[in-house]
């Protein structure tokens, strides 16, 4: 569950697949055009399960701050389980953009946005093929890298990932954003997190 939280985390930030060394993906978004992420900063973090979801994120740590890109980020995160957690585990993101006072809702185009994964354990899967083994350093730490996922707590120390240059369509750069991530089995909320950080690019 642990896996399933950070690429959730990871993805609000678009850089899932670049941390847990899969291809980088093709974004279909040359009709809008596209930048080069530079920063990312002022990342938060809260778990917004109200002591309710069987699934809590207890801490979660991104340096430096900001994050150089293409550059070094740092994850440290901990996470219990009171449940198993088994496919299909369906993901509901809200990404909003702030404009002035007001936060845009933003759409869903190309998996960026706000999408709904109807199971994160296929997209894991398509990250990391089964039967090959979790990268590092997921597989020091015996963190499990697909479904399903044990009940009980799972604890990744600081560990470094190297990010590489990544393109973002224009309609998601430079600036403030804020994200609600809802993890859910057959109508069941299972965990709920919410981050908050700044994009800039070039």
């Amino acid at each position: 569950m642990l896996l399933a939280g950070l690429f959730l985390a990871l993805c609000a930030l678009s850089l899932c697949p670049a941390v847990l060394g899969a291809a980088r993906p093709q974004l279909l978004v040359e009709r809008s055009g596209s930048r080069m992420l530079r920063e990312v900063g002022g990342f938060s973090w809260e778990d917004c399960g109200n002591g309710r979801d069987p699934v809590v994120l207890q801490s979660l740590s991104v340096a430096p701050d900001p994050i150089s890109i293409p550059g070094t980020l740092r994850i440290s995160a901990a996470v219990s389980s009171s449940k198993a957690m088994t496919s299909p585990l369906k993901a509901v993101l809200v990404v909003e953009k702030a404009l002035g006072d007001l936060w845009i809702q933003l759409p869903c185009i190309d998996q960026l946005g706000s999408c709904t994964y109807d199971d994160v354990c296929t997209v894991l899967d398509n990250l990391i093929p089964p039967g090959t083994p979790c990268p590092e350093p997921l597989l020091t730490y015996g963190i499990p890298c697909h479904c399903p996922f044990k009940a009980g707590s799972y604890s990744l120390p600081s560990s470094d990932f190297a990010l590489p240059d990544i393109e973002l369509p224009s309609w998601m750069t430079n600036g403030n954003y804020r994200v609600r991530a809802v993890v859910s089995n057959k109508g069941q909320e299972l965990a709920c997190v919410k981050l908050g950080f700044s994009l800039q690019s070039q």
